[in-house]
């Protein structure tokens, strides 16, 4: 992982990021590694996914 991403961590439903703002991180994610990503690379993105599909759940949510 590079020194400057930020390392995401299982939210509390009170501090979800915006779907969008993690969908960014994950796009620049890719950029990065060019399309390839190691095995560290690898970690950090399903760490993203998982924070980005707890935002679209969040979302789901309020507008219920």
């Amino acid at each position: 992982m590079s020194p400057d991403s930020v390392t995401p961590v299982s939210p509390s439903p009170d501090s979800v990021r915006p779907a969008a703002e993690v969908n960014e991180q994950i796009r620049s994610l890719w950029l990065r590694a060019g399309g390839s990503l190691s095995a560290q690379e690898r970690e950090e993105y399903e760490l993203l996914v998982i924070e980005w599909a707890a935002a679209i759940r969040s979302t789901v949510i309020e507008a219920a």
